[in-house]
């Protein structure tokens, strides 16, 4: 090789060099831009189809409004949100799909859900290995207290509702109470905590019976119910069976003030049940939405809002204030969450307690008169 040759090779080796050394900068230029100009996923399980698909329905209402804020106000950290949304149809099998796909494909860190207690509870292992956090709006169990680091809620839970509805049955001068309720993790739950609190109380639980998910005929429970002849039953389960319940309970003449928790506000119960329903009572957070939020509902639905709307939108605001604060990632996010105190959401202030559960939320009572549910005056 004589020396020109050499020359040129040189030359062209540092060219070389150099090309891939600025290659190499350029990508470590762009990544970041290309990072902070995809969105921030998040995931959001609930039931989209099936009888209680409109309460899926309120949910997604409430958490695309969320979402919307926040995308015309820049995003949080310049990064737009997108929400990825999957319908577990209220089974927690369909829920612990459902959130595999979320973390494994579309790499979430953070996830809306579940709507019940048992799919929640499906979940909580799930998140809890992969460090992803899950906040429901409105599972209620008392276990899902202890599920996990990464589960979190902001719905009172069944220790609070058990003991509004103890209470309010001692001030109404009961004395003998009966428990029938669906036997599920929300149904058996119930019938724990409203046990142990009129134990508390001197409330004397005189029957407890239970029937399945799928039952239609709740007769032979409740003739060993009128037997014991209580003076309050308190009914723990979801829109059908608790319409037959009453419908059945009518049709036997059984004398008892029912009470219910807030699973009983659905309309379809008043409209299937119709007189049998009359005179029930239920427990059901105080409506407590700033009026500017309302305002910003309607606009946007043509509608008045409603509690699960609400606490769609709540689950939604907190996420993104802690991503906001810790970044888009579960760790960060979980650690964020634990610190939120007095937060000012639109079903009342919010304090997340050291078990991820919003503590002292504000309860109120209903009653049906005359066909619909009303604020019930002692």
């Amino acid at each position: 090789m004589n020396k020109q040759t050499k020359i040129v090779s040189v030359v062209a080796l540092i060219l070389i060099a150099v090309g891939m050394a600025w290659y190499g900068l350029s990508q470590k230029q762009v990544q970041p831009s290309q990072q902070a100009s995809e969105p921030i996923r998040i995931g959001h399980v609930t039931v989209l189809t099936g009888d209680y698909a409109w309460i899926g329905e309120g949910e997604k209402e409430g958490v695309d409004l969320a979402v919307e804020e926040i995308n015309a106000n820049g995003g949080i950290n310049g990064r737009r949100l997108a929400i990825v949304r999957e319908d577990d149809k209220m089974d927690p099998a369909l829920s612990v799909t459902s959130i595999n796909k979320l973390i494994s494909v579309d790499k979430v860190q953070a996830v809306i859900g579940m709507m019940s207690s048992g799919g929640t509870l499906a979940a909580a292992p799930i998140v809890e290995k992969n460090k992803v956090v899950l906040i429901s709006p409105l599972a209620t169990s008392t276990k899902i207290s202890g599920a996990g680091d990464y589960v979190f809620r902001i719905y009172a839970n069944d220790a609070q509702e058990g003991e509004k509805l103890v209470q309010s049955a001692k001030e109404m001068g009961k004395t003998d109470a009966a428990i029938i309720c669906m036997n599920n993790d929300f149904g058996s739950d119930m019938a724990m905590v409203i046990s142990k609190n009129a134990e508390e109380n001197g409330l004397a639980i005189v029957a407890l019976e239970n029937y399945s998910w799928d039952a239609t005929d709740f007769r032979t429970q409740l003739a060993k119910i009128a037997e014991k002849k209580p003076d309050v039953i308190f009914l723990a389960g979801y829109t059908k069976d608790m319409s037959l319940v009453l419908k059945q309970d009518s049709e036997m003449g059984i004398k008892a003030q029912f009470m219910a928790p807030d699973t009983f506000d659905d309309p379809a119960i008043l409209a299937a049940a119709g007189k049998a329903a009359e005179g029930t009572v239920y427990v059901f957070p105080k409506d407590s939405a700033p009026e500017g939020f309302k305002a910003a509902f309607k606009t946007r639905y043509g509608k008045d809002p409603y509690i699960v709307n609400e606490l769609g939108y709540d689950a939604l605001k907190l996420l993104a204030l802690a991503i906001q604060k810790g970044g888009n990632d579960g760790t960060a996010i979980k650690n964020e969450l634990y610190k939120i105190r007095d937060y000012a959401g639109t079903t009342g202030t919010v304090t997340i307690d050291s078990n991820g559960d919003a503590i002292n939320r504000p309860m109120m009572l209903k009653i049906v008169k005359d066909g619909k549910a009303v604020d019930y005056q002692q």
